[in-house]
């Protein structure tokens, strides 16, 4: 393991406050539909969720923290308090959101505070648009992408048991214990990795590392984080995710679950750092369309939507105006 320099360690605290945090807030998006449907219980769910979570980013490589902590940013002029700026704006965000349960996006925080505390340091040279381009092309692309997906879906599965008797409702609960680990193996693959490139780019602003490559001790402990996070898990938002939408049942929940999998693991194979809430709410939200329209509750819907896009630039006026008091302090 390297040699860490005191001035880093405040950060890489801070980088795994985040990443529990995105895990403690995200595990709703895993389990609620499970829970439910009463496919397993709240606390198996989330100590299932939890294992997966931390197996994901090692078997599915690093390319989202490349793109994020490597090709947002222009790391030669990148210091330490841009990177600190950015989580306490994420962390700060997160809480809001959590204690007021609405399902926001961990990655819109960290991408909002990232670009608010660097632009406000070094203007708005530091940004790499062609980084910054295939980041938001990845988190506006997605969400349409998990309704029409779990529209689609939701159709055909409805066309294959038709004719179906009502036991299978049973297999519909049991298979989602299959499809929760791959949704969870996703979400590890996809959300710990940006902590990791956080992590890795504050080390490099440091000197710590000469060029940006993810050491394998930063992607243990951001899954470690993510996987605690995620077992203790976020009751308020999996109350949201699990019934405000509609009543959800076995099917719904195999199928949102399926969905979001494909999505979310799909992304992460290509780079892209989508957000794992909006995923999983369109996909449920696409589920529930595809049996009958008026079914899904589209005031909440329209909530959690209003969260997706207020989140960006709320905590990047976050991450701007703590940049400017450490300025202030002269630190």
């Amino acid at each position: 393991m390297t040699e860490i320099p005191l001035a880093v360690v405040p950060l890489i605290a801070l980088a795994l406050v985040f990443d529990f945090l995105n895990g403690f807030h995200d595990s709703s998006n895993i389990v609620a539909t499970m829970i439910a449907s009463r496919a397993l219980s709240g606390r198996q769910a989330l100590t299932l969720t939890a294992i997966a979570e931390f197996v994901g980013p090692f078997l599915f490589g690093v390319a989202v923290a490349t793109t994020l902590g490597n090709e947002v940013l222009n790391l030669k002029i990148i210091t330490m308090d841009v990177t600190l700026a950015a989580l306490a704006a994420a962390v700060i965000w997160n809480i809001l959101t959590w204690w007021l349960g609405i399902p926001s996006s961990s990655s819109h925080a960290l991408v909002g505070g990232l670009i608010g505390a660097a632009v406000v340091k070094n203007g708005f040279e530091v940004v790499r648009l062609a980084g910054l381009g295939k980041v938001l092309l990845a988190l506006a692309i997605s969400p349409p992408l998990g309704f029409l997906v779990g529209y689609g879906i939701m159709k055909l599965v409805l066309y294959l048991v038709r004719n179906a008797h009502p036991r299978i409702n049973e297999f519909f609960k049991r298979i989602q214990i299959v499809t929760a680990i791959s949704l969870a193996l996703s979400h590890g693959t996809n959300d710990a990795q940006k902590t990791m490139g956080v992590i890795t780019m504050g080390l490099v602003a440091a000197g710590v590392l000469p060029t940006f490559q993810v050491p394998v001790w930063v992607i243990a402990i951001s899954a470690g984080a993510i996987a605690f996070g995620t077992w203790l898990g976020g009751w308020r938002l999996i109350k949201t995710l699990g019934g405000k939408f509609y009543k959800i049942r076995p099917i719904h929940g195999f199928t949102a679950q399926v969905t979001s999998a494909m999505v979310i693991l799909g992304a992460a194979l290509l780079g892209g750092p989508v957000s794992t809430t909006q995923v999983v709410s369109s996909a449920i939200i696409g589920v529930g369309s595809a049996q009958r329209l008026s079914q899904v509750r589209w005031g909440v819907a329209g909530q959690i939507a209003t969260a997706w896009l207020t989140t960006i630039p709320a905590a990047a006026l976050m991450a701007a105006g703590i940049v400017v008091v450490l300025q202030g302090l002269g630190l």
